[in-house]
């Protein structure tokens, strides 16, 4: 009665946490602090609970798979300003489609980009590792056979493309790419974007770039994928990923979108036409108002910025730390995530992701995030401060 793939992926990393520290007991006295979750939690703009209030009268209504137009139309302008493309290469009826959060969209363009055969052999999908698990589901669920390609310091936490064989590129079907990444925070360049895309082409592979993370870095803005192509290209087997939960801190809104190749996005409206989660038009105009505006994220950057100072200061040269170019993680290098992991919540009521949750374990048996702890630093300065003085005291 089940789908026989499912047994083939493993338990999601929040049921092997709950797994590991379920016998676990934090000491009393504590606040708990949860920083095993990418869940932002900086107040969002008022304007959002407004624009809802505002537009109850459509809760009642159908919304359209494709989005409206306004919403359409708001990412088309932000993506132009945001990656400077040249005005109009956006078309937001063609090249545009809006999601209910990115998960949603990572997993189901494993059904979009997979056939039965690839070059008449079983497709494989390429997985960066660590990973988001959709991007496992996504590929196992649409009957890819997967490669995972370690991302390490020795390729600046970016999957190592050339390293990938000749025979492999031939089946592959589509490559996930995360930038900035989760959990390592690496930024990919123009050039290695440039470089995946043309690998891409080259070999008919759909490459799907996750680019939730762009809009909280230090210094620099990430480039993104969009800047990798040309004009008159059409975007042609690139689809990116963005999302306003972490740009904006609403992740309850469950409000994305993926633009990219035209051909792409016309087939993953029709895919999407049967799957029928579409985001509710109250959702899509306060949607459409969010990327519109730039001050709260300006502010949003601002907290982050504040908390890895403060992690900077309180960590220093310990643990491995480094101050990631974008993102919201610390990944720490611990020697044994999961022990470290069991410290943390019996000893100082803190609660992180082993590294090793978020990998897959190779043929040799090395897992590349075994030895990492991934912390999310998601709640207000103070509380973030608080918690990592009592992480570095038991570390």
């Amino acid at each position: 009665m089940i789908n026989p793939r499912l047994d083939s992926l493993n338990d999601y990393p929040f049921a092997r946490l709950r797994g590991l520290l379920g016998s676990v007991t934090p000491p009393a006295g504590i606040e708990p602090a949860v920083m095993s979750v990418g869940e932002p939690q900086h107040e969002p703009p008022p304007f959002v609970a407004e624009i809802l209030a505002a537009n109850a009268a459509i809760w009642n209504k159908y919304p359209p798979v494709d989005g409206t137009p306004d919403f359409r139309r708001a990412i088309a302008d932000w993506l132009t300003r945001r990656y400077r493309l040249a005005p109009g290469r956006i078309d937001p009826d063609r090249h545009v489609l809006p999601l209910s959060g990115t998960r949603e969209g990572l997993f189901m363009v494993g059904l979009l980009a997979t056939a039965r055969r690839k070059n008449g052999k079983a497709p494989v999908a390429l997985i960066p590792n660590p990973f988001y698990q959709a991007y496992l589901g996504a590929a196992t669920m649409a009957g890819a056979e997967t490669r995972f390609l370690p991302s390490d310091r020795r390729n600046d936490f970016l999957p190592d493309l050339d390293g990938v064989d000749a025979e492999t590129l031939v089946r592959t079907a589509m490559a996930f790419i995360c930038t900035p990444s989760n959990p390592e925070g690496a930024v990919a360049s123009v050039d290695y974007l440039k470089h995946a895309l043309d690998l891409a082409r080259r070999n008919d592979i759909v490459l799907a770039v996750d680019e939730c993370y762009a809009e909280i870095y230090g210094a620099t803005p990430p480039p993104g994928a969009l800047e990798a192509t040309t004009e008159g290209d059409d975007f042609a087997n690139l689809l990116v990923f963005h999302s306003l939960s972490k740009r904006s801190s609403v992740p309850g809104l469950r409000s994305g979108f993926v633009a990219g190749d035209a051909n792409l996005i016309a087939a993953f409206k029709r895919l999407r036409d049967y799957s029928a989660a579409s985001v509710p038009g109250p959702v899509q105009a306060a949607s459409a108002a969010l990327w519109r505006e730039e001050s709260h994220v300006q502010a949003n950057r601002t907290l982050y910025r504040a908390k890895f100072d403060a992690a900077e200061r309180i960590i220093g040269k310990r643990l491995g730390f480094y101050r990631p170019d974008g993102g919201f993680y610390l990944w720490l290098d611990v020697g044994d995530g999961e022990a470290a992991a069991k410290r943390l919540w019996a000893e100082a009521a803190i609660r992180v992701m082993p590294g090793a949750y978020l990998a897959r374990t190779d043929e040799a048996g090395r897992n590349p995030g075994q030895r990492f702890i991934r912390v999310a630093l998601v709640h207000k300065p103070d509380a973030v401060e608080t918690a990592l003085k009592r992480l570095v005291k038991v570390l």
